[in-house]
């Protein structure tokens, strides 16, 4: 399939979306007629413009309110296609698309409906052209792709086709068997796009809220396997209108875009076990266990105080770095790195984000696979210099520049520990009953949620959850879990439109998107939160309202809520599986610990999320006044 992406899809020029396309490894692109109605050029300047940039013009599009016009609009509907003609041969491209009609005029009809695509497809093939019929999920009298298939197939002309689009197909929930009975060869042109389920009108739906495919619920697979089961080998194309994209940057949603099609496709050949010539040899998705390590970079001035904080939580030194100013702290199976090194990507990292998690370190099957697969897929490998005997991990740029590294048994990546440090002697008692992280929450600008959704999903063998809304005293955060199916590796992307939140507040703190707060597992949240108030940690104060709600709404004695009060653990439940959550106070730049118990419980306990923002901004609040 030769895969491309339609100019609409991103912001920008025609100018700067089409380099953007280009720097993505597109080799097609289709161009829609706005761009190029806004081009300070003519058609030709934009056919050499985009040709010099190695790209190829698929398609121009689109050409509306065209079949079952009553005369006179019929007439001057085929004046208006031949003026497109002649543009379309300036562009050095022979294909235009047609929607279906939806203006109030049209006469309804196959019939009619065919007899105007035949005379289109005479027009066109006198001009070495075809033209491609879709069927818009909002069309006056075609909304459905077997009607439209059926006008093509009664227009009978080599030069009419059809096209398929996933949003429209899928949105209004039509059956796709019919898909494999439709001959290859009439099918000019698929163009993909994914969304959100709403509930709302099909063309409103269709403007604002397509994305990738991968980045939405509706059913792209079962999709790409109807159109796998025609034979279709043809133009592969991206048509997205999404407001977040058209605030971004056109060059990373342009990457975006062919790493969806990539991931698509290797989808697909994993469900077939079907050779697709136009993809490359990808690795499969890294399977994770779990987090191997998290990386902070800190300073001289700051690491005292957050090895006293890692203390306090029961962590111990475990080991020194050979050569650098790195420690490494442990507690059960969670390993902490405090780089205070003066060179390298830490503290870089650190001089321009602060005290923060710079990395992530991912326990995989096959960590160079795991690149390899990266890499394939457009993300940016990373690496840099390493002293004599120390261990060269595979890595990639992750959220807000981060890193990502890959840890395996395989290659014995994971003796890293023994191999980068010195162990260290410690006589100090050994843990707070801390055993796991259980999850790992992220903060981003509200136009990358969907970039790094697509990244982890692509990238790693992980299910994403729907997307919760959560209130904030300053706005509404959406937030999404990607998870293992054994929730051995779980990661919460949170973002907010609204600068008022406590998640955008930290994207200013931090000067980007980055780690807002670490959940750390344990077996006994109540021996855990004494062992930490023993030790001088302090713990966010939860309201009294809370636990007077809490002792109405649910079965529990008065006893166990006064047991979680005294303690401020919130609390849900699951049918007969329980939570418990207690966080740490918020700490300079805005970052934060969450302890959980989980008793089968698999959510994150939603509820509460509002309970703990009101909390943690009424704290931060009342720290920023004048004398406090």
């Amino acid at each position: 399939m030769q895969t491309a992406i339609a100019t609409v899809c991103l912001s920008g020029t025609l100018a700067e979306k089409v380099e953007a396309i280009a720097a993505a490894q597109f080799k097609g692109v289709e161009i829609f007629e706005n761009d190029l109605l806004s081009f300070n050029g003519t058609p030709a300047d934009a056919r050499r413009m985009i040709e010099n940039l190695g790209l190829k013009i698929i398609t121009f599009q689109p050409f509306r309110d065209f079949e079952g016009m009553p005369e006179p609009q019929r007439s001057k509907v085929f004046a208006r296609a031949e003026r497109k003609f002649d543009v379309m041969q300036e562009l050095g491209c022979d294909l235009l698309m047609i929607c279906s009609n939806v203006s109030p005029d049209p006469l309804g009809g196959v019939e009619r409906a065919a007899a105007d695509f035949h005379e289109l497809g005479e027009r066109a093939a006198r001009r070495g052209m075809r033209v491609a019929f879709e069927a818009l999920s909002w069309g006056r009298h075609i909304h459905d792709y077997r009607d439209s298939w059926e006008v093509v197939r009664r227009a009978n002309h080599p030069s009419v086709g059809l096209v398929l689009d996933s949003f429209h197909i899928l949105a209004r929930g039509t059956d796709l068997s019919a898909i494999r009975s439709i001959p290859p060869e009439k099918i000019f042109l698929v163009q993909m796009a994914d969304a959100p389920k709403l509930s709302m009108d099909y063309l409103s739906w269709s403007r604002h809220y397509r994305c990738f495919p991968g980045q939405g619920d509706l059913p792209v697979d079962e999709f790409m396997l109807a159109l796998h089961g025609t034979g279709f080998d043809g133009l592969l194309s991206l048509e997205i209108f999404n407001d977040r994209f058209r605030a971004g940057s056109a060059r990373s949603v342009a990457i975006d875009g062919h790493r969806s099609l990539i991931a698509m496709l290797d989808e697909l050949r994993m469900q077939t076990g079907a050779g697709i010539p136009s993809l490359p040899d990808v690795p499969p998705k890294a399977v994770c266990s779990g987090v191997e390590f998290i990386e902070f970079a800190v300073d001289e001035r700051g690491a005292g105080g957050f090895e006293r904080t890692l203390s306090g939580l029961g962590f111990r030194k475990a080991g020194i770095h050979r050569s650098k100013a790195v420690t490494h702290w442990r507690q059960g199976n969670i390993n902490i790195v405090l780089n205070a090194d003066k060179e390298g990507f830490a503290h870089s990292f650190n001089i321009t984000h602060g005290t923060s998690v710079c990395a992530l370190g991912l326990r995989v099957s096959d960590a160079p696979a795991t690149v390899d697969r990266a890499v394939t897929l457009l993300d940016q490998p990373f690496q840099q210099p390493v002293g004599p005997g120390e261990m060269n991990i595979p890595a990639v740029r992750g959220l807000g520049g981060s890193l990502l590294y890959f840890v395996d048994h395989k290659t014995g990546l994971d003796r890293l520990w023994d191999v980068d440090f010195e162990p260290v002697d410690s006589n100090e008692p050994i843990g707070a009953g801390l055993t796991d992280v259980d999850h790992v929450s992220q903060s981003m600008h509200y136009e990358e949620m969907l970039t790094w959704l697509l990244f982890y999903t692509s990238l790693l063998d992980v299910q994403k959850t729907p997307v919760q809304t959560v209130i904030d005293p300053g706005g509404v955060v959406q937030s999404q879990a990607i998870e293992t199916t054994d929730g051995s590796l779980r990661l919460i992307l949170n973002a907010s439109q609204s600068q008022r939140t406590l998640s955008s507040r930290f994207l200013n703190e931090l000067f980007g998107s980055g780690v807002q707060h670490i959940a750390l597992r344990t077996s006994d949240i109540f021996a855990t939160v004494a062992h930490l108030k023993n030790n001088g940690v302090e713990l966010l104060p939860i309201p009294e309202n809370y636990y007077d709600d809490l002792e109405v709404r649910t079965d529990l004695s008065t006893e166990e809520v006064e047991r979680l009060r005294s303690a401020d653990i919130l609390y849900d439940r699951e049918g007969a599986a329980e939570y418990f959550q207690v966080y740490t106070k918020t700490m300079e730049g805005g970052f934060f610990f969450e302890i959980v118990e989980r008793r089968d419980y698999k959510g994150y306990g939603a509820i509460n999320a509002p309970i703990r923002l009101a909390s943690q901004t009424r704290l931060v609040s009342v720290e920023a006044l004048p004398g406090v």
